[in-house]
């Protein structure tokens, strides 16, 4: 079994930072990519960013130059640095992770989602 658990969101002016983190734990042998998704409200599920197990990252048009991902392979935890937030990102921030277990089983999983608003 395997978890995945975020943190770090809240309400922020525009113009400001913040930092998300995702933890991953329970059966894992590897994590491949790690992905934060976000969900505004009546919006569809869209990819803000990936990164991959050697730290390549691609991010969405709309948070380019602005959000960064990261990832520390040794803690199995993922960030994502959200500077210059603007009113447009507020949504619920969901954390993503493909993970191989210890009988090689490859499965994703998904974090229950954390919050984040930015007032204008």
């Amino acid at each position: 079994q395997v978890q995945l658990v975020e943190s770090g969101g809240g309400l922020v002016q525009a113009g400001g930072s913040l930092r998300l983190s995702c933890e991953v734990s329970g059966n894992i042998f590897s994590i491949n990519d790690m992905r934060w998704y976000r969900q505004a409200p009546g919006k569809e599920r869209e990819l803000v960013g990936a990164i991959t197990s050697r730290g390549y990252t691609d991010y969405a048009d709309s948070v380019k130059g602005r959000f960064t991902i990261s990832r520390d392979n040794f803690k199995n935890t993922a960030a994502l640095q959200m500077n210059s937030l603007r009113p447009e990102d507020t949504a619920v921030y969901y954390c993503y992770a493909d993970v191989r277990n210890s009988w090689s089983r490859r499965d994703a999983y998904w974090g229950q989602g954390t919050q984040v608003i930015v007032s204008s």
